[in-house]
């Protein structure tokens, strides 16, 4: 009797050392964790005060005289300056245009620019050549190329001439409903090279073996483009189209330097409004402005991410 009480005793001191051992690891375990943990959030702190003084607090800012009558009143307003610049005539004028330059400029710019790296995988003459050409206007200050673009389209420039040359009168490009394209040519000039250096990087990453295994089972090369490459490069034309119309909201430079602060009325971009808002003073327009542009990309890259996603889902099954 004596020895089945010691053996349960034994058997009771070994349950408690096992468990305090368990509870001592799991503490020192939860303590490793919390402390990489704080150590993550030390090394973030740095990014997140930048982020938080230089991005959401001036945002929240800019919301504050959206909803906000003037800088000095500071009277609640709600959605009436938001009417206002919906209605106002200059923010029309720049809203359409931008819109339709980025609907004209995006498709051309990826779909040059995917054609370009189709061009570039295969083996021609002088490819690092042309590679260079096409990656060379990253390198040009924009002052310099606004100078060959004015000699190329001005009234009496070089396009002119060509054209006087075939029986085709005179143009005034950068005064005429002509002038987007123009700015198309230049958008296209500017971005196609970097553009093309994305789409190189995703072909490179196709998997080599499904191609091979497509052109055993005699798969032409326009069924191997479709079926297998522009699939898994649905990621990267995601990426391409999203920089690219982020860059097509950003040709004011451009304008501004072909055209001044109030070009032709088929030029009158967004940025256009937004910097003879702001010289005037008007923040509340401004400010409503800049949320409503800001709302507008957030609607249309958020279609394209939901798209880039089930279209992706699909690769993976």
């Amino acid at each position: 009797m004596s020895s089945d009480a010691g053996k349960s005793l034994d058997r009771y001191l070994k349950d408690n050392a096992a468990q305090a051992r368990k509870e001592r690891k799991y503490g020192s375990a939860r303590l490793r964790r919390w402390r990489g943990r704080a150590v993550s959030w030390v090394y973030l702190l740095p990014s997140l005060v930048g982020v938080g003084l230089f991005f959401v607090l001036p945002f929240g800012v800019v919301i504050y005289y959206s909803v906000v009558n003037n800088p000095v009143q500071h009277e609640f307003v709600g959605l009436r300056n938001f009417i206002n610049t919906w209605g106002n005539n200059a923010f029309s004028l720049a809203a359409r245009n931008t819109l339709l330059f980025s609907v004209v400029a995006v498709p051309l710019a990826v779909i040059l620019s995917l054609w370009l790296a189709v061009i570039m995988e295969s083996r021609i003459p002088l490819k690092s050549l042309f590679r260079t050409f096409f990656l060379s206007p990253m390198m040009v200050p924009i002052a310099s190329v606004i100078l060959v673009w004015q000699v190329l389209f001005d009234y009496n420039g070089l396009v002119n001439v060509i054209l006087n040359r075939i029986g085709i009168d005179k143009i005034d490009w950068l005064k005429s409903d002509y002038a987007p394209i123009v700015i198309v040519l230049l958008f296209l000039w500017k971005n196609l090279g970097y553009n093309m250096i994305l789409f190189m990087s995703g072909l490179s990453s196709v998997p080599k073996d499904q191609i091979e295994v497509a052109r055993l089972e005699s798969a032409s090369e326009t069924q191997i483009f479709w079926m297998i490459k522009i699939r898994y490069l649905s990621s990267t034309i995601m990426f391409v189209i999203i920089m690219s119309l982020i860059n097509s909201f950003k040709v004011f430079r451009e304008v501004y330097l072909l055209t001044g602060d109030y070009p032709y009325n088929s030029l009158y971009m967004m940025q256009h409004f937004m910097n003879n808002t702001f010289q005037s003073m008007d923040y509340q327009k401004l400010s409503s402005a800049a949320i409503i542009m800001a709302l507008f990309m957030m609607v249309v890259i958020g279609i394209l991410l939901i798209a880039e996603d089930r279209f992706g889902r699909d690769l993976e099954q």
